[in-house]
């Protein structure tokens, strides 16, 4: 981790969910954040200032707060406390969100997605939001990803998402569309696209010198021949020759009920999934506590824990800080693998 250039910025998430509090228990267990005999990576909050003293005075932890004016002081102020860039905030109300409680989630994304993409951080790690707050403030996107993707002048296809742990890593090819409209979203040109995408990363971020990529089956058994549906013949298999034809090491279509199986796992770096469920359900099976969710093809760095604001338990002292820490690891990881590429 002591590659990395330059700190981590941590955007805030919604106020009211459990965002403020697992960020001060990450500062807190930050010798866990370390890996492979590494210092931890440095990180700030964007933000929140009061709130997130007062998250971390309800969950019982020592975390002290230490206000920064400007980026280049968190390294230093990250020994004696959690350094927050001074602005924003809002009371504390912890499940209970509200529209002032939005706006600052939403400033607090935008200001460290702007330091970020301007290169004064060695990346960003966003916390859950509540997408229908957000809306109702004039967030045109659909999630964090897509903002991103705009931010960095880049169609939503050009931004895939990844969901990674320790022992799975899962892409769904189309995510936030019903499951009825898949097929009509599905495309050869498609699958091509977010495969090269995901192996380019695979190798800049996570130092897989040839990674391999398995693809899953739309229909039961893959279709089994065209008897359960044709995807498999029509859009999947031609996709999947034309990656190979360029050199990549690619397999399937693999039926999604034998893909995660444990022997099968060992075969491949990154899974190619058709669908949301079919790419979230095994990861956050296997991988509940330490999912993380990281935007592949940007030119920036973006990771997030792999679960929601969980208003229900916020402020109650029971969120597990994991994913979080997770996140914050991985940010850290492939910061200093593209700054010693």
């Amino acid at each position: 981790m002591s590659a990395a250039p330059f700190p981590l910025a941590v955007s805030l998430g919604d106020p009211a969910g459990i965002g403020p509090e697992i960020i001060a228990e990450c500062w807190v267990r930050r010798a866990e954040l370390a890996c492979k005999g590494n210092d931890p990576p440095p990180f700030f909050v964007v933000g929140g200032m009061e709130t997130l003293r007062s998250a971390a005075e309800a969950r019982g932890i020592d975390c002290p707060i230490v206000p920064i004016a400007q980026v280049q002081e968190a390294t230093m102020a990250f020994r004696a406390g959690l350094p927050v860039l001074a602005g924003f905030d809002v009371p504390f109300t912890p499940g209970q969100p509200s529209p002032e409680g939005a706006k600052l989630a939403m400033a607090s994304l935008q200001w460290a997605a702007k330091l970020t993409l301007e290169g004064e951080t060695a990346g960003m790690v966003t916390a859950p939001v509540e997408k229908a707050g957000l809306a109702a403030q004039g967030f045109i996107f659909p999630g964090q990803t897509e903002f991103l993707a705009a931010a960095c002048r880049l169609m939503t296809d050009d931004a895939v998402m990844m969901l990674a742990g320790p022992s799975l890593r899962t892409v769904p090819l189309t995510v936030h569309v019903a499951l009825a409209d898949v097929p009509r979203y599905l495309s050869r040109e498609l699958i091509v696209h977010k495969a090269r995408i995901t192996a380019a990363s695979l190798t800049r971020d996570f130092g897989i010198e040839h990674p391999r990529l398995a693809v899953a089956g739309l229909n039961p058994h893959a279709g089994e021949g065209g008897k359960f549906g044709d995807e498999e013949m029509r859009i999947i298999e031609p996709a999947i020759a034309a990656l190979k034809d360029e050199g990549l090491d690619v397999t399937g279509p693999v039926p999604g009920d034998a893909l995660f199986m444990p022997r099968m796992r060992e075969t491949y770096d990154a899974a190619l999934c058709m669908y949301h469920d079919q790419a979230l359900i095994p990861l956050k099976a296997l991988e509940v506590d330490e999912g993380v969710n990281v935007t592949l093809g940007l030119p920036i760095i973006r990771t997030s824990p792999d679960h929601g604001t969980a208003f229900d338990i916020a402020g109650k002292g029971l969120a597990a800080p994991g994913a979080m820490m997770a996140a914050i690891r991985m940010a850290g990881q492939m910061a200093a693998a593209r700054a010693g590429a």
